[in-house]
């Protein structure tokens, strides 16, 4: 059964994609802890980070940093945070958030519910500063 990641990346659910490329694909998190709160994910359905092969693991984590640089281009943040839970959803995927002090990393406070058009001028900002 396809995961609602998968059903993302096939367009069966709308999102506001930030980046693809044939293996990848990077969109913001509709609940995110900061403006900004990017998911890079494989398109390819694997449940568990590390149980992706060393190749798809490395080319994951060079597609997450080329987004976190164009994120850091198009937000005001000191940093972009890298996390990895991995629980929500049965699909292998990073948290990239922007960042002014660790307390901005916590996933248990309440997430934000940003406007649409917010969301999509963020997602639009970041998109344009893909290397």
């Amino acid at each position: 059964m396809p995961t609602v990641f998968s059903k993302i990346v096939a367009g069966e659910i709308p999102s506001y994609k930030v980046a693809e490329d044939e293996r990848h694909f990077a969109f913001l998190d509709i609940n995110p802890v900061a403006p900004g709160h990017t998911l890079v994910i494989p398109k390819k359905e694997v449940s568990y980070l590390f149980d992706l092969s060393d190749d798809e693991y490395t080319a994951l984590q060079l597609f997450a940093k080329k987004v976190a640089l164009a994120m850091k281009k198009a937000l005001p943040c000191e940093r972009i945070g890298e996390a990895v839970i991995g629980l929500e959803v049965p699909h292998a995927h990073i948290h990239l958030v922007p960042i002014n002090k660790e307390s901005d990393m916590n996933f248990f406070k309440q997430k934000l519910s940003l406007d649409p058009k917010d969301m999509a001028e963020i997602a639009e900002n970041i998109a344009k500063n893909i290397g």
